[in-house]
């Protein structure tokens, strides 16, 4: 769970067997299974601790081990990594993806985080309001989104999406073009020139210089906001005009309802 739901009186020892105890399993075989746990959660000098004296990621750990000494054939994740901090997020996320490959079971892992959906999952369930918008892998979801809402739901910063209206070039897909409609482009096909004429022009106001990627934030003529992604530095700053040009090969067109119009790859 999210909260842990560890029983604060009790070793990690006692939280990880309590429901074997109670099944009447035998102490042998409790310590036996409670040991391996640990092992494979890396807890095993942490057995005589009680849970104020372990760390967020500590506890989460300790609550898995609870449900892997029972051996079920299906674990269900519900938000596991929310109360965890930014580094133990990440740090907790590869444990938990270690620990599917090892020990084989199905897991239904809920989370509102796209980014533990992209990195944990083989297949991703996106759900709205209870009814599911689309199923598929994580990069069927990136690259062909079924609608408006899981394209910008997926992907970090999330799809620029533009009325087609707002845009004096209509783009070249293919296809005829659905009135009050809007075009998707993610923000690594967004690219920036400092030549006029070319694409729309924009005006720079952000920049963020993240090291490995840079992302830059701009405004249209005619308001419209749009970021790019580019895997190198960039000399931009903030007031600079510059010129956008979509790649029409990575459009993805929808319909004023928001689902699926066309897809140019």
């Amino acid at each position: 769970f999210q909260s842990y739901a560890l029983y604060p009186h009790m070793t990690v020892f006692e939280n990880m067997s309590f429901a074997l105890k109670l099944a009447g399993v035998d102490k042998a075989i409790i310590r036996e299974k409670v040991n391996k746990a640990a092992s494979i959660l890396n807890l095993t000098e942490y057995l005589e601790r009680t849970p104020k004296a372990l760390s967020g990621g500590q506890r989460q750990r300790v609550a898995i081990g609870r449900a892997i000494v029972r051996a079920p054939k299906v674990f269900l994740f519900d938000e596991p990594l929310s109360n965890l901090d930014a580094a133990l997020r990440g740090q907790t996320r590869i444990e938990i993806a270690r620990l599917h490959r090892e020990l084989g079971a199905t897991t239904i892992y809920v989370t509102h985080d796209q980014v533990e959906a992209m990195t944990l999952a083989d297949r991703v369930v996106v759900l709205r309001d209870g009814l599911i918008e689309q199923v598929g892998s994580p990069l069927e979801l990136y690259d062909r989104p079924a609608n408006q809402f899981v394209a910008q739901f997926i992907g970090t910063p999330s799809m620029n999406v533009l009325p087609l209206s707002g845009l004096p070039h209509p783009p070249k897909v293919g296809q005829s073009l659905p009135e009050g409609g809007f075009v998707g482009i993610r923000p690594e096909y967004v690219e920036l020139s400092t030549v006029s004429g070319e694409g729309y022009s924009a005006t720079v106001d952000v920049v963020e210089a993240l090291g490995a990627e840079t992302l830059i934030y701009s405004t249209m003529e005619n308001g419209l906001q749009i970021v790019a992604r580019r895997n190198e530095r960039s000399s931009l700053s903030a007031g600079d005009h510059v010129s956008l040009l979509l790649d029409q090969q990575h459009m993805h067109i929808f319909d004023r309802a928001g689902k699926v119009h066309a897809t140019a790859r």
